[in-house]
């Protein structure tokens, strides 16, 4: 005989039900991914083309990057994730490693990985597209090239330097090796851009702003992506890009597999394809990054202005992601606090 169900036990069994992972059918994987043209070049590129033949439909989980984040790091305790791949920035997939939340990737299960430039490896994920933080500058206003990360500190150029905000950590980590520092040393950053405070250098909320501004010519040289570059010029923004003497430090678009994905077979089948030559120069095409393979057939004229040699790549300055996850909280306490105050 059953007995009476109280009305508190039935919401918090509803609520119970509604949090749980749900189950997707083994023909599927679902990718948590952003949203915009990155969605749309995925589902054009990757979705229909590669895995839609092998009868694997795509379902794409869209959100911000710290909403998927934070839904991993809640469901990682969890027998059944929601998502067969996650999207994340290089220094993000980083830290989710550290929670140990990702399948490790083997050339048995991503075929493909052996192709992948050895710089940019990881044991738990596949870099999908990749650029580089160069110095982007006006030719008209600079005449020669900047050399190094220093010429941000040339009184010549005072109140035509900017900078991105939510780059904060890559524009302190510029600072750095411009004055001794290291990608796991940016305390030589903080005083010079204390230094630097006096050539009054300009902060933008966003990438967007600086385009404006570099069109504006309020700013003349900015550390940015040369990605973003390409696709400014494009635009019709007056740039021009140099590699800098200290190195390039590499930004790299991550996917990796969750160890409670429901399919992740699946998962790794969508990580082969994001590492698949076609893929990979209709990217390259599309949204000005590098290939991140080296069988990709990418036209030569389009990789002398996206890609970079490989002695630049040899001197590439990748990122310490331990480091820049221990100590992002206080960077960031310095990048607002100090050099914007």
């Amino acid at each position: 005989m059953m007995g009476k169900i109280g009305r508190r036990t039935l919401l918090t069994g509803a609520a119970a039900l509604a949090a749980a992972p749900r189950a997707h059918a083994a023909g599927q994987v679902v990718v948590g991914t952003w949203g915009g043209d990155y969605a749309a070049l995925l589902a054009e590129n990757i979705d229909k083309p590669l895995l839609a033949p092998k009868g694997i439909e795509v379902v794409q989980d869209v959100a911000p990057q710290d909403p998927r984040k934070a839904k991993l790091t809640a469901e990682r305790a969890s027998r059944r994730g929601t998502m067969d791949v996650a999207c994340l920035s290089d220094v993000d997939s980083a830290s989710m490693s550290l929670l140990n939340v990702w399948e490790p990737v083997t050339a048995e299960a991503v075929p493909n990985l052996p192709h992948v430039l050895p710089a940019l490896r990881t044991p738990y994920s596949i870099p999908h597209i990749y650029s580089g933080l160069v110095i982007l500058y006006n030719p008209d206003k600079i005449k020669t090239p900047p050399k190094s990360y220093t010429d941000f500190w040339d009184p010549k150029y005072k109140g035509r330097v900017g900078f991105v905000d939510i780059l904060y950590l890559y524009n302190i980590a510029a600072a750095a090796l411009a004055h001794g520092g290291s990608m796991n040393n940016f305390e030589p950053g903080k005083p010079a851009l204390r230094d630097l405070k006096r050539l009054e250098p300009k902060i933008y909320p966003s990438n967007e702003a600086m385009a404006t501004a570099l069109k504006a010519e309020e700013v003349w040289m900015t550390p940015m992506w040369l990605a973003r570059g390409v696709f400014w010029r494009k635009g019709g923004v007056n740039v021009a890009h140099a590699v800098p003497s200290e190195g390039a430090t590499p930004y790299i678009s991550a996917a990796a597999v969750p160890k409670n994905a429901q399919n992740k077979a699946n998962g790794m089948a969508y990580l082969n394809a994001m590492l698949d030559p076609r893929a990979q120069v209709a990217f390259a095409e599309r949204m000005s990054y590098a290939p991140t393979v080296d069988n990709a057939p990418v036209p030569a004229e389009l990789m002398q202005q996206i890609g970079f040699t490989p002695e630049q790549q040899a001197n590439f300055k990748n990122p310490d992601y331990d480091y820049m996850a221990k100590n992002t909280s206080q960077l960031n306490d310095f990048w607002n606090r100090d050099f914007k105050s």
